[in-house]
């Protein structure tokens, strides 16, 4: 799904679109609507559009948490139109029905990732729901809460190998050679899951050497590789280290074929990176490792 830009607006109420901001009349614009940050509407669009070849453009409308704000993120969805676009399309989590239904006014279709499982849930458990802005995230005070951020904080400690200190807490270990996919899939690990996600480099040194680096030796169940192929890790590295001799394509397949070398030699699992998301990469070493949470 080709995607265009994403236009994040944290003051809605004072947003107005302009037609130069959408790149042409085929491409379709999608909002996102919420009465938080977005983030979990604009994900669960994702998931939809992913399945259309269709370019977009998103834009993103966080906190519109009163009716005022509602009112307008409606205008600004209408502007669309009057600016001689396709119809656009929305995608809404807005707990409070009152500002479901006023987005509902506007010239687009609608998909409402909240209300439409209300009612049927209202009925199947005999309650009323809250429609209180906020629920779905974790009380900054609880234990659940607390325990995530225990583990961003070791996970961002134990980046890349910048410390060997009480690598025995880790859940998980990644090692892989640099720009695998280490740093991004150990923090959304610990984000979303909680775990305690340290990375460790492969480096020249150690396909000399024919084995892990010492310091990881006793944590062999802890550890997950990482691989990716060549082709794309010289292309992620030359975007870091442009013509240089890290970037280069024999140095990409030299360095990814000795480190699957010796993931296979130590009895390391691993995956290829190349064509999965983080969220994949990370659904697929929970799956293989059992964590005791």
């Amino acid at each position: 799904m080709p995607t265009g830009m994403l236009l994040s607006v944290s003051n809605a109420f004072k947003f107005t679109i302009m037609p130069n901001q959408i790149k042409s009349s085929m491409t379709r614009v999608v909002f996102i609507v919420s009465d938080g940050t977005g983030i979990t509407a604009e994900t669960l669009a994702n998931s939809v559009l992913s399945q259309f070849a269709q370019t977009i453009d998103k834009i993103r409308l966080p906190f519109i948490d009163t009716a005022d704000k509602a009112h307008h993120a409606v205008r600004t969805i209408n502007a669309v139109i009057d600016s001689g676009k396709q119809r656009p399309l929305v995608f809404s989590t807005l707990a409070k029905l009152e500002f479901s239904e006023i987005i509902q006014q506007a010239n687009a279709l609608h998909c409402d990732l909240i209300q439409t499982f209300i009612t049927p849930l209202e009925r199947e458990l005999g309650q009323k729901s809250a429609q209180t802005i906020g629920l779905s995230h974790k009380s900054p005070d609880s234990q659940e809460y607390l325990h995530r951020i225990d583990a961003i904080n070791f996970t961002l400690a134990h980046d890349d190998g910048q410390s060997h200190r009480n690598l025995a807490n880790a859940d998980v270990i990644l090692v892989g050679v640099s720009r695998s996919g280490k740093t991004p899939t150990s923090l959304y690990l610990a984000m979303q899951y909680g775990i305690k996600a340290a990375n460790y480099p492969l480096i020249p040194e150690d396909f000399e050497r024919g084995r892990l680096p010492p310091v990881l030796l006793e944590f062999k169940e802890k550890l997950f590789g990482l691989s990716i192929d060549p082709e794309r890790l010289a292309k992620i590295r030359h975007e870091r280290r442009p013509d240089s001799a890290y970037a280069s394509l024999d140095n990409c397949r030299h360095e990814v074929r000795e480190a699957e070398i010796l993931m296979q030699k130590e009895e390391i699992r691993w995956l290829s990176t190349t064509t999965k998301s983080i969220e994949e990469i990370a659904s697929s070493i929970m799956q293989q490792i059992h964590f005791d949470k």
